[in-house]
């Protein structure tokens, strides 16, 4: 089968940095995997951080690649979700091989039916984005799904990218909150109000001096560089949800005084671990497709960079790592 690999990590300009190659395809699933035809995917900050410069070699090709959309081709002996046939989404597991690749085995309970309303190339852009927001607004930081109680202001930091822009969404139009979203362009400022965002402002400047009083933060980029802000601009007994990794070491300390909450939220823990709350996936992106379907929600792609292979690929990886992007980069077909 067709896939795009790396075999070593370097820059994304050196020519061998992402591969084309030709790789088996994936045994007949077992238990409960799927073997999915993929059809679409999109690129995430977490594939350039894997794909990043270290001194390791990969043994064998290293597949990348945590969001995809495809149809199922066949299921293991253990699978009651899914059958041949039926249209799905997904962001698979990080201690698998990835998406770009025409075949892949996924867990059937890390995985959601497509939205019926959208395009393999659209529906790819929300399954990562999606569970990572909606698990830290609903599950870590305890947001209630409730349109009808006031429980305060939300910042959402990053309000653009990828996360950012379903956040804002599944905030404005499943819960009472006030969004309010930081950007830094005027196309990006343009961007987080097509999202919903009530107010947008500018992550360049001083965080505390532009916002005060807020419940619930996203720290969704950048987080070491407005800590202390968001430390300063929490209401008591707030709560501070991050999903990057930090360059400095966050002093929790600074949370004590105002009994603030710190929330670190992995889309990959459950996968990972095998928890007993895996299906909560399948569940969650279930809901999603219904959102979407309904016209709550909207797909977060902003462009398709055409065919899975290694030159568009890297195309999308370079996007990423200029930091301008806005909502979600896709390829589709082979």
């Amino acid at each position: 089968m067709k896939a795009v690999a790396l075999k070593r990590y370097l820059p994304i300009v050196d020519p061998e940095s992402l591969l084309d190659v030709d790789l088996p395809r994936p045994s007949p699933p077992q238990g409960h995997d799927l073997l999915v035809a993929v059809k679409a995917i999109s690129v995430n900050p977490v594939d350039v951080k894997r794909r990043a410069p270290k001194s390791d070699v990969e043994r064998e090709p290293g597949v990348l690649g945590w969001d995809a959309a495809g149809v199922v081709e066949a299921v293991g002996e253990a699978c009651t979700l899914f059958k041949p046939g039926d249209e799905v989404f997904y962001a698979g597991s990080i201690a698998r091989p990835g998406t770009n690749a025409e075949y892949q085995l996924v867990d059937e309970r890390i995985v959601g039916p497509k939205p019926e309303t959208l395009n393999f190339a659209q529906a790819a852009a929300l399954p990562l984005t999606s569970l990572t927001a909606w698990e830290l607004l609903f599950e870590r930081m305890g947001v209630a799904l409730d349109k009808t109680a006031p429980q305060g202001r939300l910042l959402v930091i990053g309000g653009a990218g990828g996360v950012g822009s379903i956040a804002i969404q599944l905030a404005r139009r499943l819960t009472a909150l006030h969004v309010i979203a930081t950007a830094s362009r005027p196309e990006t400022v343009e961007w987080c109000k097509q999202m919903g965002a009530h107010e947008v402002v500018d992550h360049r400047k001083a965080l505390a001096q532009q916002v005060s009083d807020v419940s619930y933060v996203l720290s969704l980029t950048a987080t070491e560089q407005h800590y202390a802000d968001v430390v300063e601009l929490l209401a008591p007994e707030g709560h501070l949800g991050i999903i990057d990794d930090p360059k400095t070491v966050l002093d929790v300390r600074l949370l004590k005084r105002k009994s603030l909450s710190l929330h670190w939220e992995f889309m990959f823990t459950r996968a990972v671990y095998g928890t007993p709350t895996l299906t909560r996936q399948h569940h969650i992106l279930s809901e999603v497709a219904r959102l979407v379907d309904e016209g709550v929600l909207r797909s977060t792609v902003t462009e398709d960079l055409g065919p899975i292979c290694a030159a568009n690929l890297k195309k999308a990886h370079a996007q990423i790592e200029s930091g301008r992007t806005r909502g979600k980069l896709v390829l589709s077909g082979f």
